[in-house]
């Protein structure tokens, strides 16, 4: 199975100060993990920045303006809210992460390679339209799906979200639009407080909520008997996932205890699915994930789950 390892080095340059646990650290322990013989088969390339339009399909142009606007001089910080902190490395490390999503997207779409693994940061589904929040400057899952539809025709994109955190930023992104589905499985209550059952969207947003300390039973059985019929009723086109690795047992930040053993299996699932809609086509986008040696075996799991035919 060919399969592409889209990162950059400059990924390590947004820092949002000591102590935090959105840091460089996450993204080299994934690096080091993928650097074992298992993954010699990865197709390893950078992307480049995304551009003002690609951005623009998601975010408003005085949104993004405002966001590329912050860059504070070397050594200061500009902390956005509570959590979301940008340094003089910020901008750059956010038009990378957006920037992989679509490159992936038109290297999966393009025929080059069947799936796609963006190991960037920051992270993602937390940031809204208008607003970053949660670590996350811009929308990139959406901003993938966007630039499939946009850019190569597509009708129908699902995103599936499986960080611990719901992606409320993914959701208030589609939320008006059938054409994405957004599944996704998520400790509740839990920061940012959103993800209830009841949040339909136009019909297209599916959200599993878990309570604190539910296991991978639990969380195979919320993708199993709710999202996953839901996204094989959409017939997507593309599976586009938010793979964030905070749902192990392990993660500081929630009280879910899932497993790599999970992971695994809930990507051989997508890989099945897509087999069945999309041509077997997947672009998956690091998310979150907080205690080193976890996020770097659940990435490992999920890569080489994407591996396999």
């Amino acid at each position: 199975m060919s399969v592409l390892l889209l990162t950059h080095r400059d990924g390590l340059l947004h820092e949002m100060g000591e102590g935090h646990p959105e840091c460089p650290d996450r993204l080299r322990a994934v690096l080091q993990a993928l650097e074992a013989e298992e993954f010699a088969g990865l197709i390893r390339d950078e992307p480049d920045e995304a551009t003002y339009e690609q951005l623009e399909r998601v975010h408003p142009p005085d949104y993004v303006a405002a966001i590329l606007g912050v860059r504070p001089a070397p050594g200061e910080y500009v902390a956005l809210d509570a959590d979301t902190v940008m340094c003089a490395g910020s901008a750059r490390a956010a038009l990378l992460a957006a920037g992989a999503a679509v490159r992936a997207v038109d290297e999966v779409l393009g025929g080059h390679v069947q799936r796609a693994f963006c190991a960037t940061r920051p992270p993602g589904h937390h940031a809204e339209r208008r607003r970053p929040m949660g670590f996350c400057l811009f929308a990139n899952a959406v901003i993938a799906a966007r630039h499939a539809q946009a850019a190569h025709g597509l009708s129908r994109v699902a995103i599936c979200d499986f960080d611990v955190h719901h992606g409320n930023g993914s959701q208030d992104c589609v939320w008006e639009d059938p054409s994405i589905l957004f599944a996704s499985s998520h400790q509740m209550p839990l920061y940012p407080g959103t993800g209830a059952a009841e949040e339909v969207g136009a019909g297209n947003i599916f959200n599993a909520p878990l309570p604190p300390g539910a296991d991978g039973a639990a969380f195979r059985a919320a993708w199993a008997e709710t999202l996953l019929p839901a996204i094989e009723a959409f017939r997507p086109e593309l599976l586009v996932i938010s793979a964030g690795f905070d749902a192990h047992a392990r993660d500081p930040l929630a009280q879910l205890r899932v497993t790599e053993a999970d992971f695994a299996w809930l990507t051989a699932e997508f890989c099945a699915l897509a087999g069945r809609h999309c041509g077997g086509r997947i672009v998956s986008l690091l998310e979150g994930g907080y205690d080193l040696p976890a996020l770097a075996a659940s990435a490992a799991a999920h890569v080489r789950g994407l591996l396999r035919d």
